[in-house]
């Protein structure tokens, strides 16, 4: 069954207007689009912007900014100098891998003794678990325990460690907890004040600061690794600002410079080219199949797939991540698949409930139903908590919207659960399986009382709008100066009002057919392809439509290519008219005149002008419509037209430097009268066997092509006659009376009639400059 898209109710943004210093746009260059984007997003003097675009102009903070700095350095100075065995504690998520591969790799480059120990995800779950920390201590012996990502509120653990003599540093960026745990030192940029540059950095950013630490006192250059902090930064959604949007720069130069043999390999097994890594490639390539390792396996091998020199190993390690990606997408779209099933046999869950709660069965894998969460997310507009069966337990993912904290919100039904932790806009919990409904209930009851009546309002802000003929790859490299993109720099999101399209424009593309490539018309008739994600139970609204995208420039076979990507669409409220900009431009009005006729003959000549008639005809006079203009210096409207988007697009197509406004009103304006001419040329359609010709219909009754459209469904819902194939030609009987739809069919019509007769009220009395 093909869905409504859920997501027209986005309040859409567009910009202000904005003052920009001129001496600002000049520093910064390029087009004003670039400074204004930068002013809107904060950075209002020339240093901050400059230093933003480039990296050579930022001053990074020092490592002792961060508490705890000092302490931890010089210990691992004496843990190398009396050759201390050292454990590494990491994480199983991409931010997790690169900081334990970064800690291990720097710290046996300086000769320590280095043993690591990642959590298997289907065994541990996330932190210290206190069973494997015993064995780790019985086995390994070490006297210096590093976490990394992790080991902010493992307090018990900590406590155990400390007490069996050995000394626990903690490198964590997560929530600081009301008690923090009695270690030798802690390092968490959360203890910095909000606007310090360190502040938004994840752990692999705390690891790589702890490193250049202590590199400092060996006179080394701790830069190499910055390859593996960029990875951590884009896969754990890091804000870029300050620090982690310098190291971002660096690391992604690392990456595109000087690739691991293990990252090689996935660059040539997806048809990468190295010298163009990016955000995105991170995103969606690379950070997907390391996340894969942590989720579906055992998450201990990325040390050796980031530090392997065997191209031998290196292939086949990131084969093997390229195989738990494939099986990784598979159990997403089943589990995704079960969630929307799930939601139409109980649509009360995403009705009633202001967070969705869903609870699957022991199939639903622990390591992908938070990708899931997220896609729900993005389909809903609303926190999503996917519970998977484990025993008597259910082991969930939650994921929120900005603006609801969904950690905290969690936590306020405590007493239900087993354990919980996260980020405002990310968290895990287990919970017996018994208090699934109870929980439920709960947390819509909390969020009621502390959030308040209703989610915040959805939106999507709009950088600028722009017609089709705009996009070209000059623009695109302009603004992707402000790149890389990410949490606290999105995405730049432009917008094309008053577009076409239909159902043949649409392709499923993809190897399971979820995404599909829509074609759009533009005001100008330009047309445009774009890529639409995850789309394959969305349907399109009725013309026009207003569309929100982003733009990209990609690589195919050597060669750039602009990808415009679809980010969402709505039903067109008011489109827009575009004039050319034509000073000269003389308006002449006859609308008033007694015997308009008559007066034509001043005006016509057949050579330099053009009449615009459709429906009724001047008698004597050549006339065409709408898609018979051209381009002509006299531009004289004979009837009125039925809308201001198509008189738009007629000045449009004839650019005149004159036109004259006659206004002769249509005989068609009720309900019956369009009824009984668009039966009339069905009827003509049937005998003749000619096409189906939209415009040609359009045109006959003065009509926009979306009144028509609409038009023959109420005919259809009517019963009067079968048009379901009308498109191929073919009419056929109906069964004589009304079929379920036609109500709300109905009131459509008369609805979008009414805004005809009053346009064309309008049109006939309003000042003739208004018009255009």
């Amino acid at each position: 069954m093909i869905m409504p898209i859920r997501n027209t109710d986005l309040r859409w943004e567009f910009p202000e207007l904005m003052y920009v210093p001129g001496d600002f746009q000049l520093a910064i260059g390029g087009s004003s689009f670039i400074a204004k984007t930068l002013y809107r997003r904060g950075l209002t003097t020339t240093g901050d912007a400059l230093a933003f675009l480039d990296p050579d102009r930022y001053s990074p903070c020092p490592s002792s900014d961060l508490p705890g700095m000092d302490a931890a350095a010089d210990r691992i100075l004496k843990s190398i100098h009396d050759k201390e065995r050292i454990l590494i504690w990491g994480d199983f998520d991409v931010d997790g891998q690169t900081s334990t591969t970064l800690l291990v790799s720097a710290l046996q480059t300086l000769g320590a003794s280095v043993q690591h120990h990642i959590p298997i995800r289907a065994e541990e779950s996330h932190g210290i678990s206190l069973p494997v920390l015993t064995n780790k201590i019985s086995t390994l012996s070490p006297q210096l325990i590093i976490t990394c990502d992790t080991g902010i509120d493992a307090n018990e653990e900590i406590d155990f460690a400390t007490q069996a003599g050995i000394d626990v540093i903690v490198t964590d960026h997560h929530q600081l907890p009301p008690t923090l745990p009695n270690a030798f030192a802690i390092i968490n940029p959360n203890m910095l004040p909000a606007n310090h540059g360190l502040r938004n950095l994840p752990g692999v950013g705390v690891a790589y600061k702890l490193i250049e630490e202590v590199f400092v006192h060996f006179d080394m250059d701790p830069s190499s690794l910055l390859d593996l902090v960029a990875l951590g930064i884009v896969s754990d959604v890091a804000i870029q600002t300050g620090d982690t949007r310098f190291l971002l720069q660096r690391g992604l130069d690392v990456l595109r410079n000087r690739p691991r043999p293990g990252l090689f390999e996935i660059y040539k097994s997806n048809g990468l080219n190295p010298e163009q890594i990016n955000e995105d490639h991170i995103g969606f390539v690379i950070g997907p199949r390391l996340n894969a390792l942590g989720r579906l396996g055992d998450a201990n091998s990325c040390i050796e797939f980031f530090t392997t020199k065997n191209p031998v190993r290196a292939f086949d390690l990131a084969d093997r991540l390229n195989k738990l990606n494939n099986s990784r997408q598979l159990l997403t779209e089943e589990i995704y698949q079960d969630s929307e099933n799930m939601i139409s046999s109980y649509p009360e869950l995403v009705e009633e409930y202001p967070i969705l709660v869903l609870q699957g069965s022991a199939q639903w894998h622990p390591g992908v139903i938070g990708i899931v969460a997220s896609r729900l997310v993005e389909r809903y507009h609303k926190p999503v908590i996917m519970l998977s069966q484990d025993g008597d337990r259910a082991r969930g993912s939650a994921r929120s919207v900005p603006g609801i904290d969904i950690s905290k919100l969690i936590s306020t039904t405590e007493d239900l659960l087993i354990s919980h932790g996260g980020h405002p806009m990310a968290a895990g919990l287990s919970l017996p399986l018994r208090n699934v409904a109870p929980f439920r209930r709960t947390l819509a009851d909390n969020f009621f009382r502390v959030v308040g009546d209703a989610l915040p309002e959805s939106s999507i802000k709009i950088d600028l709008e722009i017609p089709f003929q705009d996009i070209n790859e000059p623009f695109i490299l302009d603004f992707q100066r402000l790149a890389p993109f990410g949490a606290g720099n999105p995405k730049l999101t432009f917008a094309t009002r008053g577009v076409f399209t239909d159902h043949n424009q649409i392709r499923a593309i993809g190897k399971s057919g979820n995404h599909r490539k829509i074609t759009f018309t533009d005001f100008n008739h330009d047309r445009r392809d774009f890529l639409w994600w995850n789309s394959v139970n969305l349907t399109v609204p009725e013309n026009p439509l207003d569309i929100a995208f982003s733009l990209d420039l990609s690589a195919y076979r050597d060669q750039s290519q602009i990808q415009a990507t679809l980010l969402h669409l709505r039903q067109s409220p008011q489109a827009p008219v575009y004039i050319p900009e034509r000073p000269q431009i003389d308006l002449l009005d006859l609308r008033d005149h007694e015997d308009p006729l008559s007066a034509l003959g001043g005006f016509y000549s057949p050579s330099n002008s053009i009449i615009w008639a459709e429906n009724q005809k001047p008698p004597g006079f050549n006339s065409v419509p709408r898609s018979g203009l051209s381009k002509s210096s006299s531009l004289i409207i004979w009837t009125t037209p039925p809308n201001k988007f198509v008189l738009g697009q007629a000045i449009k197509n004839v650019t005149p430097n004159q036109v004259v406004f006659v206004g002769i009103n249509p005989e068609i304006g009720s309900l019956d009268e369009f009824i009984q001419s668009l039966l009339g040329l069905i009827k003509h359609l049937d005998r003749t066997g000619k096409s189906f010709n939209l415009i040609r219909f359009s045109e006959a009754l003065a009509m926009p092509e979306d009144v028509i459209e609409v038009g023959i469904e109420w005919i259809h819902q009517h019963g009067d006659y079968n048009l379901e194939l009308i498109s191929q030609g073919f009419v056929a009987p109906g069964p004589n009376h009304n079929l379920p739809d036609f109500d709300s069919v109905d009131k459509k019509l008369k609805l979008m009639l009414r805004e005809v007769i009053a346009y064309r009220s309008y049109f006939n009395n309003a000042h003739i400059r208004a018009l255009l």
